[in-house]
């Protein structure tokens, strides 16, 4: 079953300003209902835990802050670039979406870094941001926090355990967009590692080539 490029070209924006809608929704919600470090309980093994971090998906840091959101501006317009080529080339829809979830939790992501220090005061344990404060946002463009709050703390483990007595397990604080790209990833190693290989390598590229599903 073929599609058109016109059609796949909307949906791959759908599916992104749906995502991209969501993420931005549930963090603007927790940035100005919660104080950092707080939370409700849902389930028992998950949590709504509102944390920031200046690092990568999950909380990870590496290098400095600047430096992470420059990475993403320059990551999402490759994302773009490799896109529009998979359009262009006809590959697999599903492929093309799933590439397009994973722009979709850069994006995401790259909209904290940027917008959320000018945006927002400064979130601490005691008290809540406000949004568009009299005094200005807590950090310049480009230097804002990454708002995280999904958290899944299924059990601990028990106390006479070596090395991970008391530890929890899957402990990271995460959001939609990081959800987003982790899933897509998965997706991608297990359904479509030989479309990523032949979308990479452009001698084996066929415009031509009628597009599939």
């Amino acid at each position: 079953m073929s599609y058109s490029k016109k059609s796949i070209t909307l949906k791959v924006v759908l599916l992104i300003f749906v995502v991209l809608l969501i993420d931005q929704i549930s963090k603007i919600y927790v940035k100005t209902h919660f104080a950092l470090g707080h939370g409700v309980d849902i389930l028992g093994w998950f949590k709504i835990y509102f944390v920031e971090n200046n690092g990568m998906a999950f909380g990870i840091e590496f290098f400095g802050k600047l430096f992470l959101t420059l990475f993403r501006v320059v990551a999402v317009c490759i994302l773009v670039l490799f896109i529009y080529r998979l359009i262009k080339n006809g590959a697999r829809q599903g492929f093309v979406l799933t590439v397009s979830l994973v722009l979709a939790g850069a994006v995401g992501n790259i909209l904290d870094s940027v917008f959320y220090g000018i945006l927002f005061s400064e979130s601490t344990p005691y008290n809540i941001a406000q949004f568009l404060p009299e005094g200005g946002g807590y950090a310049p463009l480009f230097y804002g926090k990454v708002v995280d709050m999904l958290y899944f703390p299924l059990f601990t483990f028990p106390d006479w355990m070596p090395l991970l007595g008391g530890d929890v397990f899957f402990s990271p604080v995460f959001n939609i967009a990081d959800s987003a790209m982790t899933t897509a990833i998965f997706l991608i190693i297990i359904f479509f590692i030989k479309d990523l290989n032949k979308g990479l390598d452009r001698k084996n590229a066929e415009p031509d080539s009628p597009p599939n599903v």
